[in-house]
């Protein structure tokens, strides 16, 4: 398995963020995905950089881990030819080491353009159409494009990199996997979920194809403490991506989770000094078929302590036991 870094852009400023992906390459992860928010989920979390301006500073701060997006939405906020651009542009800064992760989308990100927020189903047809757009304009010269959600007229990528960008689309279910697996490059996915992963290799044009999950955890010297982290910055997840999807603010996940108990969020999130538990979670998204795991360190103010603890103790011992 590949390990990554989440540069969780919901708990962390902008120049904050670039000094961290410096230290996360130098502390030996092999990526690093940078969450594409304009809010958190929690006031507690209390920031949302913008990423694309984050990435670009990070492509000039590291060397040779590989950057992805987990995950932008192209389909609302921004428009399909306009991430391509993004994108493209991204991997030529990168010299080649970046990944273009997106998704159908969250309410809480994409409400604000004022257009109404519709069904599951009408959210995946519109990231049909924007990944047929992002591909068409990553085929080099003019695209047109008359689609139900979209348009584009005569719309070019003048600078394109010499290595096309991947693409990697966020699943949930069968009916999205069926969608995007002939697409898509990589499966994105947050529960290690072995029946998704294989439907995902059933449809994919080539298999085996590269999965990457995503786990958080709450690294710290006193388990009450990191515990207590885990509770306050991130119960939000409780919910399910099915439902957080639809909630539109900070206070709608704070009444959401207004009854997500300290212990609801241990039983699920490592909390502590201990690596045993973070392997535990791990070995069950290498049982599922993932290839790729990004850790989620909780807490904007733990970052740098994590980081040692990963080059020191908790990278050699996941390489040890997952390869």
């Amino acid at each position: 398995m590949r390990f990554g870094y989440t540069l969780l852009t919901e708990q962390t400023g902008p120049a904050e963020l670039v000094r961290l992906a410096g230290e996360a390459e130098r502390a030996g992860f092999d990526f690093e995905a940078a969450s594409d928010h304009f809010s958190p989920w929690l006031e507690e979390q209390g920031h949302a950089p913008y990423v694309w301006s984050v990435l670009a500073a990070a492509t000039q701060c590291t060397e040779h881990v590989e950057l992805m997006t987990y995950v932008t939405c192209p389909s609302f906020r921004y428009h399909p030819a306009v991430v391509a651009q993004k994108a493209a542009t991204t991997q030529l800064l990168s010299g080649d080491r970046f990944t273009l992760g997106i998704g159908a989308g969250e309410n809480l990100n994409e409400h604000l353009i004022g257009t109404g927020w519709p069904p599951a189903n009408v959210r995946h047809e519109r990231l049909c159409e924007a990944i047929d757009i992002i591909s068409a304009l990553f085929d080099g010269g003019h695209v047109d494009y008359a689609g139900q959600h979209y348009r584009l007229d005569s719309a070019k990528l003048w600078d394109l990199p010499r290595q096309r960008v991947p693409l990697a689309v966020a699943v949930s279910g069968r009916q999205s996997v069926r969608r995007y697996a002939p697409r898509a490059q990589a499966l994105v996915a947050v529960d290690p979920d072995a029946e998704l992963t294989a439907e995902w290799d059933r449809c994919a044009p080539h298999s085996p194809a590269r999965k990457i999950g995503q786990l958080p955890v709450s690294w710290g010297p006193q388990v009450q403490e990191a515990t207590e982290r885990a509770h306050r910055e991130f119960r939000w997840f409780a919910g399910g991506w099915k439902v957080n999807a639809e909630l539109p603010g900070t206070a709608a996940f704070a009444a959401a989770t207004q009854f997500v108990t300290e212990q609801d969020v241990a039983d699920a999130i490592p909390c502590g000094p201990e690596i045993e538990p973070i392997l535990e979670k791990v070995a069950a998204f290498r049982d599922a078929g993932f290839s790729d795991l990004a850790l989620v360190q909780i807490g904007g103010d733990r970052q740098t302590g994590f980081l040692e603890f990963a080059r020191e103790h908790l990278l050699p011992a996941l390489r040890t036991r997952f390869g």
